[in-house]
C-alpha cells in the first residue's frame, strides 16, 4: 500500500481569494511551494491536490477550465522539478450536502481507492477547518497550514480536533515537517 501527502489548493499552494480562482491568470503560487513539492517528490509520498470548487456550482467556472488551470498546473510544477500524481474536487456548493465536499472523507476515500493508499499513514495539508476535519474523518494526519485562511480557521478548531492537528506556518515547512517525521 502507498502513502500519500494531499494537498488542498487555494490557501495552500496558490493564493486565495475572496471571489475564487476562476481562470489561469489568477493562480498566483505562494513562495516556497515549488522547494516544498521538490522535497516531496524525492520521497516516498504519492502527492494529490484535494479542493472544494463550488464555484463550479456557482456557475462562475466550467469544469473544463477548471480542469484546463489543474493540468496548467501540474505542467508548471513539473518544469520545476517536482510532480503532482492527481486532482480530486468537490464542485458542489455548500447546500447541495454531497459527500465529496470537505470536510466529508469523499475525496480522500475516492483517492485512497485508486491509488491504493494506506490513510492512516498519510497527511493532508490545508488551511482551513474543514480540511483538518476531512482529514480525521478519513484517518488521515491533518496538517494545519498559516498561509492562506490557516490564522482565521485556527480560531474555530477545538478541542480533539486541534489536539489532532500539527500546526506549521507554510507548506515548506509542513513537507519538512512530514519528511523529518517519516526518516527511515
Amino acid at each position: 500500500m502507498n502513502r500519500a501527502v494531499f494537498l488542498d489548493r487555494d490557501g495552500v499552494i496558490n493564493k486565495n481569494r475572496e471571489d475564487y480562482v476562476k481562470s489561469w491568470e489568477e493562480v498566483e503560487f505562494l513562495p516556497g511551494v515549488f522547494d516544498a513539492l521538490k522535497e516531496l517528490t524525492s520521497s516516498n509520498f504519492l502527492i494529490f491536490v484535494l479542493t472544494n470548487q463550488s464555484a463550479v456550482g456557482r456557475g462562475l467556472l466550467s469544469i473544463s477550465t477548471l480542469e484546463s488551470m489543474h493540468q496548467r498546473m501540474k505542467l508548471v510544477v513539473e518544469t520545476q522539478g517536482c510532480r503532482i500524481d492527481g486532482f480530486y474536487y468537490c464542485p458542489h456548493r455548500p447546500d447541495e450536502n454531497c459527500t465529496c465536499r470537505k470536510p466529508a472523507p469523499g475525496l480522500l476515500l475516492t483517492a485512497a481507492a485508486e491509488h491504493d493508499l494506506l490513510l492512516e499513514k498519510s497527511y493532508f495539508i490545508g488551511d482551513a477547518r474543514s480540511d483538518m476535519e476531512a482529514a480525521v474523518n478519513a484517518g488521515c494526519q491533518p496538517v494545519l497550514v498559516m498561509s492562506g485562511r490557516g490564522a482565521a480557521q485556527l480560531r474555530m478548531i477545538h478541542g480533539p480536533l486541534r489536539r489532532a492537528c500539527k500546526i506549521v506556518s507554510n507548506l515548506p515547512e509542513a513537507a519538512q515537517w512530514i519528511l523529518q517525521n517519516n526518516e527511515s
